[in-house]
């Protein structure tokens, strides 16, 4: 069974932390929302989790998921879709492309292109650039990613932003059925997403400037 587990983990931007050492252990079929206000470390929360941050103390484990190649995922990167609140995909590409793209970048192929679209209420869009598509239909092209590769960790960055209530309800569910699948779906959101039973970590406003970490064994308070 899938499980991910931080210990003491500190994430921050440069060397100011925004968060308080966390300990927390999700397990296969288990949903977090992370909330607080703007500035609290919600997204480079996501960022370290996925990999693209160092955290500035602490560790972050994973077991019991499998990476793209089919071997034991050793690092949550291997085993995860990182959604960010901003899309990540070319404009003058069509839908279909890059989907197909990340299909094939991320391995464990799972739906086709046009599968994932269509599961998104984008049936019939794939050849369409995305450029030309509005803003909730490329957020909800973007949400596809998480469809054409079979990647049990989700890290969701403000999943529905620009999208409307039927949009919405449409991703929840298929966080859901994530869910069901034995996956472990962590969102940021201002907004409710229903997730069904779902744990909740309320980040703070920031810590203090002047609280800094020295190195991994502790902090340095600057007085």
């Amino acid at each position: 069974m899938m499980q991910l587990t931080l210990s003491g983990l500190v994430v921050g931007r440069g060397r100011r932390a925004l968060t308080p050492p966390l300990d927390l252990r999700l397990s296969a079929g288990e949903a977090l929302v992370v909330t607080g206000p703007n500035g609290a470390g919600k997204s480079t929360l996501l960022r370290t989790l996925a990999g693209l941050l160092a955290p500035l103390a602490g560790a972050i484990a994973i077991e019991g998921a499998t990476a793209g190649d089919g071997e034991a995922a050793r690092r949550p990167i291997e085993a995860s879709h990182y959604l960010g609140h901003r899309n990540a995909m070319k404009p003058g590409r069509t839908a279909g492309a890059e989907l197909a793209f990340w299909r094939a970048f991320l391995g464990r192929p799972a739906f086709s292109p046009d599968e994932a679209l269509a599961a998104v209420g984008l049936e019939g869009a794939g050849a369409l650039a995305v450029g030309a598509l509005s803003a909730g239909q490329q957020r909800r092209a973007a949400l596809a990613r998480l469809l054409v590769s079979d990647r049990p960790l989700w890290l969701l960055d403000e999943p529905t932003t620009a999208l409307d209530s039927a949009s919405q309800a449409r991703i929840a569910t298929l966080c859901r059925e994530r869910l069901a699948s034995g996956g472990i779906v962590i969102a940021a959101t201002h907004q409710p997403l229903d997730l069904g039973p779902a744990r909740t970590l309320a980040l703070e406003p920031p810590l203090p400037v002047e609280a800094l970490v020295a190195d991994a064994g502790g902090w340095d308070e600057i007085g």
